[in-house]
């Protein structure tokens, strides 16, 4: 029987799970031996996302044989960003490292995260070099959307959905997750202030289970992206980005009518009977600008508000597990700086 768990572990692995009963045995026992070899206090934080083919039970077995292993169990299936999400929070690692628990991602590239992050980075991000899956389904939607991010979001990584990854504690304290933004951590982490590495990592084939992941998928992803460009850019100042299409609306819309005017006055041009569609757009843009100008105004007033409360959990708990702590406090220190190591 292991030592039982440190009160504040150096490392904290956490592995969001739906139907993986068949590779959690294995999973463990693969952690286990790489993270004793890491010689650092650990722990194994699984989350359980709903599943139907009896992981949590699985994950109890493996609980009561080693108390390092703590389940997560959820109410039902929120998907992997609240479990990840719920892991986070109740990870007391002052490093924690995600991944996926399909054996996909290979534990013993941990310690390979753990130097990178002993080298002063905050965020470490794997990148998946070769990937043993299908073209057209998989590896293409991948390398657009993975283009798109990097051109929205100004942060050069290769390969932003790999949910395997390593954060410091203080990175993640500050971080609120919902939809698919487990992607963005490393965008929402490089708004903090912090330093971003990336490696490259294994990526084995599936052993068990189905995937739960396809090219409808992609379709989720480009909305999340479009709303991280607008919440990285313009949530503190929403009055910006809809007063500027305000004014210029109105700015267009005065400027139809303004020439109009001129129209009838010097050329004696009646503004209905030979402009009419014209007078009329002017009107619109002037109605619509003044519509944005009125949005902005409204959305300061929101973000004041949101500013000013605190976001609940995007999950539900069956239980919450003994010695658990789910505050979430603020990010205590973080280097303002972006690099990334060479492959």
């Amino acid at each position: 029987m292991p030592n039982a768990i440190a009160a504040r572990p150096e490392v904290s692995v956490v592995v969001p799970c739906y139907n993986e009963v068949e590779t959690l045995r294995t999973l463990y026992v693969r952690l286990q031996v790489t993270l004793d070899g890491t010689e650092r206090t650990w722990e194994i934080v699984l989350v359980d996302d709903g599943s139907e083919d009896g992981s949590y039970s699985r994950m109890r077995e493996i609980a009561m044989s080693d108390p390092r292993v703590r389940p997560i169990p959820l109410r039902g299936n929120f998907g992997q960003t609240p479990a990840l999400q719920a892991g986070f929070d109740h990870a007391k690692g002052e490093t924690v490292i995600a991944m996926d628990g399909d054996l996909q991602h290979a534990p013993e590239d941990i310690p390979r995260f753990l130097a990178k992050i002993d080298e002063g980075f905050d965020v470490v991000s794997g990148w998946r070099e070769r990937r043993p899956e299908p073209w057209f389904s998989r590896r293409f939607p991948s390398k657009c959307a993975n283009l798109a991010m990097r051109y929205l979001s100004g942060v050069p990584l290769r390969d932003f959905g790999t949910t395997y990854k390593a954060y410091r504690r203080d990175v993640l304290k500050e971080l609120h997750l919902y939809g698919e933004f487990h992607r963005f951590i490393p965008v929402l982490a490089r708004e903090k202030g912090a330093a971003i590495a990336e490696i490259p990592i294994r990526c084995g084939p599936r052993v068990a289970g189905n995937s739960n992941y396809g090219i409808g998928r992609t379709i989720t992803v480009f909305f999340d992206l479009i709303r991280l460009f607008f919440l990285t850019r313009y949530l503190s100042r929403p009055l910006q980005f809809f007063g500027t299409l305000g004014f210029t609306l109105v700015g267009a819309g005065i400027a139809i009518e303004t020439w109009l005017v001129c129209l009838k006055y010097v050329a004696g041009l009646g503004l209905l009977e030979h402009r009419a569609p014209l007078f009329l757009l002017g009107v619109l843009l002037l109605v619509v600008g003044t519509q944005f100008l009125t949005l902005g105004l409204l959305g300061e007033m929101v973000v004041r508000i949101y500013h000013s409360s605190r976001a609940g959990a995007v999950y539900s708990l069956r239980r919450v597990p003994a010695g658990a702590t789910k505050t979430v406090g603020p990010v205590e220190s973080a280097t303002p700086s972006l690099q990334m190591s060479p492959p």
